[in-house]
């Protein structure tokens, strides 16, 4: 059975406290969330009648931190297909436009725009027995798009979690929380890490929310000097 951590709590990923061990060979770090409904009615009160509000769009990001605890591989600008510049592609961040590491140990399987329906809403997966040893955490965000233009914050959401599944699919643990009056205005969320200790892998439920809507702000923290 899973285990529900509170903020500030840590685990073991590789063994439960009855010494039942988890398959760490590929882990799913899954991502949840529901947005509240409007007083006025309706899924966001206007979403799908009237005057139009936009759509929450919460992007799950990856940072692979080395030992000093920095992004070391800051990795390089690209061109896009439709002309955009796109930075950081290919380097230790995983995000919308860099979905996998150049390793392969470690992807983002995709973009959901709406939170719309059960289980994972997205999910980050990581060969933890293989990633190479020079990266000792992952530090996992989420970041709502232009919540800051449109007014979109974390107190408007509810039901979000953070999991991470096995290999075999056995749910080890889950971090969850909804949205109150303290999240509004914050419009990212340091979630959770994962990180190496004595030969395994620790999983910290952090829950710490910041008010920018980009992740590139808080990558700032992580810049290697």
């Amino acid at each position: 059975m899973a285990i529900n951590l509170v903020k500030g709590q840590t685990i073991d990923l590789r063994k439960n406290d009855k010494g039942e061990s988890y398959d760490l060979s590929s882990v799913t770090i899954g991502l949840g969330w529901d947005v509240k409904k409007s007083h006025s009615g309706g899924f966001l009160g206007k979403l799908f009648g009237g005057a139009e509000e936009a759509e929450y769009d919460l992007d799950a990001i990856a940072f692979l931190l080395d030992k000093n605890g920095k992004v070391a591989n800051m990795g390089r600008s690209v061109k896009a297909n439709d002309g955009r510049q796109i930075t950081l592609f290919e380097g230790d961040v995983i995000y919308f436009n860099s979905m996998r590491h150049p390793s392969g140990n470690i992807w983002l399987t995709g973009d959901n725009r709406t939170g719309a329906g059960e289980g994972d809403d997205e999910q980050i997966i990581v060969k933890l027995d293989s990633l190479d040893a020079k990266y000792e955490k992952i530090l996992f965000i989420v970041t709502i798009y232009q919540g800051r233009k449109n007014n979109q914050h974390f107190g408007m959401v509810e039901n979000a979690f953070i999991r991470a599944v096995d290999n075999r699919g056995n749910e080890i643990t889950k971090f969850s929380l909804s949205g109150n009056s303290t999240y509004n205005g914050m419009c990212s969320m340091t979630f959770a890490e994962v990180y190496r200790h004595d030969g395994s892998w620790k999983f910290r439920a952090i829950g710490e929310p910041s008010i920018t809507d980009s992740f590139i702000d808080l990558l700032a923290n992580y810049k290697a000097s």
